[in-house]
């Protein structure tokens, strides 16, 4: 009776002992890390010229998924609209606290007053 309820407490530990030694794969919902944006650019500058075409830019998986949406990306992405992303227009950009927007302000919360119960006061 011990051996039979020791191994059914084993198994489960042995299941996740075997499921954290698979490697994981970096970026989303790997190890944390974030992948090396110049190691991506240099990849996907085939002609290595020091800027990304759009060609070049559509030629990566993650924007073979979504053509269009890879296309209005890339023009957000080339702020002097030379038609070539340099590896600074590629670099991610730090993601907006609150979800505003560049210039959006949040509008202001309705002030609404608290009554402050009186306290009685006691007598000295």
């Amino acid at each position: 009776m011990k051996s039979l309820v020791l191994s059914l407490l084993l198994i489960p530990a042995l299941a996740m002992a075997a499921d954290n030694s698979k490697p994981k794969k970096p970026g989303k919902g790997g190890t944390g890390q974030k992948p090396d944006t110049e190691a991506i650019f240099k990849k996907l500058d085939t002609n290595a010229d020091g800027g990304l075409s759009l060609e070049e830019f559509k030629a990566s998986p993650r924007a073979q998924k979504n053509a269009d949406r890879a296309d209005a990306h890339y023009k957000k992405r080339d702020k002097d609209s030379d038609g070539k992303l340099t590896l600074e227009e590629f670099k991610p950009h730090p993601p907006r606290k609150g979800g505003k927007k560049a210039g959006e302000t949040k509008p202001d919360a309705p002030k609404t007053e608290v009554p402050v119960p009186e306290t009685p006061k006691k007598e000295v």
